[in-house]
């Protein structure tokens, strides 16, 4: 009978077994916080686990995609969207003899960040926080996993690896945010970074359409007069001839998600041929992006993407929801400053002018505050950004609508 593996065997595989340019986890820059070796998982394993069992990547079961989360049980949260992404990230990573374990957890991590309400919950709060630096949903992400998740005694957040941080500035693009100062010196993402954003875009153009074909905002005879669609039509015809209706529409998804992936693997292996790339810190120094499709693909997907835009993103279904998901993060926003002893007091004990509302701490508290005490308005962002949309909705109902509930 073989023994369980080791940590010690499974770095020994990564060295085996990937492409000079992978980012080994014997090359990390490590954690804030030290921390000694786990037996029988390495670095980005761990990671991943810390990931899968905190409470922000629970909450994004109850956060829109892009129709709000209790319309009906069948269409995307972002919880599913995230495991569609992590699902594809895998694939690529594999297949390009990658670090599947970092892509995994940068694509897990990748949405944590997101406020309730989908993109009109970012509008919002960052219109709310204007004067204080504004809101970032990869900004927060990072803000999360460092300070604001309590899971440890030893040490804030989940303290995660250098390179699953990395990736929540890289993919915003904000290096002149003061929490980014570690990175701006970093070069291009690493190749299992690049992945898991250029996936992104292929599991929400797919899933987007799925979605709205569902609850009848397009329908297939829109979809034919997109290049796209109409193409990969053409390919599930040419091998499963007959479908309409339900079957064809998942036939064609499943199509589109196989065309992406196998024009992102062939254009991304001849990139890092072209670029003759043989080791991370050429990934580092490249002068363009590695990771992505021919021009003929981002054509297609353009052109499915403004389609998506026009008929719905801008549906008016979309936009009512939109707007009273803006709505309700605004009214919390503006009730919370004006009158701060409304927050749970796990939050407000953050705010610098807490103890002269609710007195010190008790002997032995723990909490966020032990890193950095902020301004009111960043904790109410803060506390709003962590919210689901069904509580979002629930704590609007006890301030705005007269009730006597606790």
């Amino acid at each position: 009978m073989s023994s369980p593996i080791t940590t010690d065997d499974w770095l020994t595989f990564e060295d085996e077994w990937l492409a000079p340019y992978a980012m080994p986890s014997r090359a990390s820059r490590g954690r804030r916080h030290p921390e000694d070796d786990h037996p029988f998982r390495s670095l980005y394993q761990r990671d991943r686990e810390r990931i899968v069992h905190c409470t922000a990547f629970r909450r994004m079961t109850g956060k829109t995609q892009v129709l709000v989360a209790s319309v009906n049980d069948h269409h995307r949260t972002r919880l599913t969207h995230t495991l569609e992404v992590t699902q594809l990230a895998r694939t690529v990573a594999r297949r390009l003899r990658l670090n599947e374990d970092l892509a995994e957890v940068i694509a897990l991590a990748h949405d944590i960040g997101h406020p309730p309400f989908g993109h009109a919950g970012e509008d919002a709060l960052d219109e709310c926080l204007k004067s204080y630096g504004g809101f970032d949903h990869n900004l927060f992400g990072l803000r999360r996993v460092d300070e604001l998740e309590e899971r440890y005694p030893q040490f804030p957040g989940l303290n995660l690896s250098f390179e699953v941080r990395e990736a929540f500035v890289q993919h915003c693009g904000r290096l002149d945010a003061p929490e980014c100062a570690e990175f701006r010196d970093v070069g291009r993402p690493l190749l299992e970074a690049q992945i898991a954003d250029v996936v992104d875009s292929i599991a929400y153009d797919t899933h987007d359409t799925d979605d709205a074909l569902g609850l009848g905002f397009i329908t297939l005879d829109e979809l034919r007069r997109i290049e796209f669609w109409a193409r990969a039509t053409e390919r599930v015809h040419s091998h499963t001839p007959g479908l309409s209706d339900a079957p064809l529409r998942i036939a064609v998804v499943r199509e589109l998600l196989a065309w992406q992936v196998a024009d992102l693997l062939e254009e991304t292996a001849n990139r890092l041929a072209a670029a003759d790339v043989k080791c991370v810190d050429d990934v580092r120094a490249a002068r363009e992006p590695l990771v992505g499709f021919t021009p003929e693909v981002r054509r297609l997907k353009a052109g499915l993407e403004r389609f998506l835009r026009n008929r719905v993103y801008k549906h008016h279904r979309v936009l009512r929801m939109t707007a009273n998901g803006k709505r309700i993060l605004e009214s919390l926003f503006a009730e919370y400053v004006r009158a701060p002893a409304l927050l749970p007091e796990k939050h407000l004990r953050r705010w610098t002018g807490a103890e002269a509302l609710i007195g010190p701490p008790p002997h032995g508290w723990v909490t966020t505050a032990r890193t950095r005490l902020d301004c009111l308005e960043r904790v109410v962002g803060d506390y709003l950004a962590g919210m689901t949309d069904r509580f979002a909705q629930l704590e609007y109902r006890r301030l705005f609508l007269p009730s006597i509930e606790l």
